[in-house]
């Protein structure tokens, strides 16, 4: 698929002082930020990552920013590949590559201490480190001394120094459609960036709201929901989507699922921060249990649509579904065909795969009111 211009930013924010701003009810402290951008084009750095969906970072900038990735760097262990040339990160700095990009985000978020050497000798050639992990880069003394040393930049793409009021409730001006899914990395992130696109295309005006350390990536701005606190989620999920024109359409990154044992916290308090006139269900076939919890199922179509659609009436009583998409990645041609048809005549909704056709039917379905 061919990706436009709009989706190939990466940066992260320096704090200045904050200032006052008033949201609805409240007065709380936003802290203003300009942008530093990290340079390019970038190494994208797998680890020993043996999990493609603990890959979705490096998968997300190959698949949606090309044209600013060089190639791949791994550790030996690693069984995961983007198909992208290889390069350690001296012969990547060489090359001209201006970062390297820790390209996983596993569970917990955490940096292990074995992929720090690779990280120290990209700094130590002069290259930028990014990463959108919990674990901040800033913490580890070695990478400190290292970007000391080589004078690169320590970019933590996940973090911000932003604070959020609590979830007013307060209905907003404009549109807003909510991508969610029957569990964690299965497109939630390539289905909104593939509808904005396609309403774009179409004239319409919309915007794609990051809430992942990848969308972030991606689109150069955003909310890493997952690394705010749990009581002001909604909240930055309402300042992320702000009052718009009556015909705007935001388009927001779901994250988690409210299926998951782990992180169903986080996707109810964007569902209803977001406040979505429009949820789109991703969902990976292949999957018969959440990915790493073999005892919690993964719930039925037609279950999970009506669970997220209650969720979301607590903020928008109007939410309606329009259509479900697809990570059919593990299907044959005529299987996904099959598939299709098969959930498309039981749902009576839509159903596509932004990789594997494109979304056109979801925009029309959004549209069409």
């Amino acid at each position: 698929m061919p990706v436009s211009p709009v989706f190939c930013l990466i940066l992260t924010p320096t704090v200045l002082l904050p200032v006052p701003v008033t949201l609805g009810a409240g007065a709380f402290y936003l802290a203003p930020h300009t942008m530093r951008r990290p340079r390019k084009p970038y190494l994208l750095f797998l680890g020993d990552v043996d999990l493609k969906s603990d890959a979705k970072t490096a998968f997300g900038l190959r698949d949606w920013c090309r044209s600013d990735v060089m190639g791949e760097w791994s550790l030996p262990a690693a069984t995961v590949s983007l198909d992208l040339p290889r390069h350690s990160p001296s012969q990547a700095a060489a090359l001209g590559a201006g970062s390297i990009v820790v390209g996983v985000a596993a569970v917990g978020g955490v940096l292990p201490a074995h992929w720090l050497p690779e990280l120290e000798a990209a700094l130590d050639a002069g290259m930028d480190v990014v990463s959108g992990l919990h674990s901040r880069l800033t913490s580890f003394p070695t990478l400190v001394q290292a970007a000391q040393r080589g004078g690169g930049r320590l970019h933590d793409v996940r973090h911000s120094d932003q604070v959020f009021a609590a979830g007013t409730g307060r209905k907003r001006s404009g549109q807003r459609v909510l991508t969610v899914g029957t569990d964690c990395a299965l497109g939630k992130k390539y289905t909104a960036l593939a509808l904005t696109r396609a309403l774009m295309a179409r004239g319409v005006l919309a915007t794609f709201r990051a809430t992942g350390q990848t969308g972030i990536m991606i689109a150069g701005a955003g909310v890493a929901v997952d690394a705010v606190i749990a009581d002001f989620i909604a909240g930055a999920a309402e300042a992320l989507s702000p009052d718009n024109a009556a015909h705007h359409w935001d388009v927001i990154e779901g994250q988690g699922a409210l299926f998951h044992p782990a992180y169903a916290g986080v996707t109810l308090g964007l569902v209803h921060g977001s406040q979505p006139d429009a949820l789109v269900l991703c969902h990976d076939p292949s999957r018969d249990t959440i990915e790493g919890y073999p005892d919690c199922p993964i719930p039925d179509l037609e279950h999970a649509i009506d669970r997220y659609l209650e969720a979301a009436r607590l903020t928008n009583r109007r939410v309606r579904c329009v259509g479900v998409s697809i990570n059919s990645s593990s299907l044959t041609d005529a299987q996904w065909q099959a598939y299709a048809a098969s959930v498309g005549l039981k749902l009576g909704l839509p159903v596509v795969d932004p990789m594997r056709g494109g979304v056109d039917a979801l925009a029309e379905a959004l549209l069409a009111q």
